[in-house]
């Protein structure tokens, strides 16, 4: 009966430590992802190029990692080292400097390319499933969740076991020595019982809870369907039209606005036929593209063959995608005009998109993140001229060069910046 108990001892201890790992690491994992989204997923992707290089084996590209760190967190600077081959990488991405991200730790760079070992390859099928099912899998991010929670499972099923066969026996003892026996506590009255549920319960709600709250108003991918399909591919990547063509006030003015009609028709009252390659909507389906057209005609009230009219026009009801909260506060023109960001830092990869979908989460932290780590552009910049003291600090050397001047140091991260 010694050896039972001991034995239920050491089983509970397992089970705790057990569990203990099984939630240290998800938590890792989800650090890991959080923050590859926040400081990297606008410029990389772990399996393709995007602006930068593809992730995938990072580490074994880079002989030394204490050069990695350096890279990340200050490009600009580890530049001037003459490292061979932080030279080639930045020769051969058009020399595009990386954002600088001196607020990582090495412990935030290793979580991330911890989660970065978790992504599966290009089109390699989830353990245990047909690639197809690799949307609804569990695991799918390639961590060891799912089997850290089948064990705990069975391990606590054995420890229950073994504490109902240890009592069963000291019962049996105590009858075989003439000790009265007491009558036994049910389960479900069970103080000791009640409350370890009771703490099970509370810790796992209460992590569901602030996860579901953390993700209300978020929508990243979102990706309706708009009632003409207007491929960002072939306006913007295929023919290469500005992005301000069409969205004129994301030069000017506080939103970036939809293109009326009439914009529309400046090209399409020529090109009434799609010839290019064949459109391919998110689940396979082939768009026609001279029907896509025709529609547009329908909104323009054009008929070919006849002169148009643009008072018979009437607005394409465009489905929104990107919409912050009532309480935010973004101007486009501060961004794209004063700050010289560019549309993809925010969009993705927009002139590679067919159907448009929302690339980031866009909440406050991914935000915040941004405005801590991008550098203003001060030089010939007179949006900034203002700022004289941290023009004479960068000329007498008071401020590092490389390091430059963040967003945060000229107030963007005051809350009254953005909330009002």
């Amino acid at each position: 009966m010694t050896i039972l108990r001991s034995l239920a001892k050491i089983v509970s201890i397992f089970l705790f430590i057990t569990l203990s790992s099984s939630i240290g690491n998800q938590l890792n994992a989800q650090d890991g992802k959080a923050l590859f989204s926040q400081n990297c997923a606008s410029c990389h992707a772990v399996n393709k190029k995007l602006t930068g290089p593809a992730l995938a084996g990072v580490e074994d590209r880079w002989p030394d990692k204490k050069n990695l760190y350096a890279w990340i967190k200050n490009n600009a600077a580890f530049l001037k080292t003459g490292d061979a081959y932080a030279n080639k990488l930045y020769n051969e991405y058009n020399k595009t400097a990386m954002n600088l991200f001196p607020t990582l730790a090495d412990k935030d760079i290793d979580a991330i390319l911890a989660y970065i070992k978790t992504v599966p390859a290009a089109g390699a099928a989830p353990a245990g499933g047909a690639a197809g099912a690799a949307s609804t899998a569990p695991a799918e991010d390639g961590d060891s969740t799912l089997v850290f929670g089948l064990l705990t499972l069975i391990l606590a099923v054995v420890s229950l076991i073994l504490l109902q066969v240890n009592s069963n026996l000291k019962k049996l003892s105590d009858d075989k020595a003439g000790i009265p026996a007491t009558d036994p506590v049910p389960f479900y009255r069970n103080k000791a019982y009640i409350a370890f549920v009771a703490i099970i319960l509370f810790i796992v709600g209460g992590y569901m809870t602030t996860v579901g709250a953390m993700g209300l108003g978020r929508s990243k991918d979102y990706q309706p369907e708009q009632p003409i399909y207007y491929s960002h591919k072939v306006h913007a990547g295929v023919n290469q039209i500005n992005c301000q063509y069409c969205h004129t006030g994301v030069y000017q003015g506080k939103q970036a606005t939809l293109p009326s009609v009439n914009v529309c028709m400046n090209c399409h009252l020529a090109i009434n036929e799609y010839k290019g390659e064949a459109l391919k909507r998110e689940n396979g389906d082939v768009v026609d593209g001279t029907a896509e057209i025709k529609k547009l005609y329908k909104y323009a009230g054009f008929t070919e063959g006849q002169p148009w009219d643009a008072a018979n026009a009437k607005p394409i009801e465009w489905v929104r995608i990107h919409n912050l909260p009532d309480h935010v506060y973004f101007n486009h023109a501060q961004h794209v005009n004063a700050g010289k960001v560019a549309c993809q830092q925010c969009h993705g990869e927009i002139q590679k998109m067919g159907e448009v979908k929302q690339f980031t989460d866009l909440s406050m932290g991914w935000c915040v993140n941004c405005h801590r780590n991008t550098q203003v552009q001060f030089k010939d910049n007179g949006f900034y001229s203002i700022y004289e003291k941290f023009h004479a600090d960068l000329k007498s050397g008071k401020i590092d060069s490389t390091k430059g001047i963040t967003v945060e140091k000229v107030g963007g991260t005051e809350c009254q910046k953005c909330h009002y």
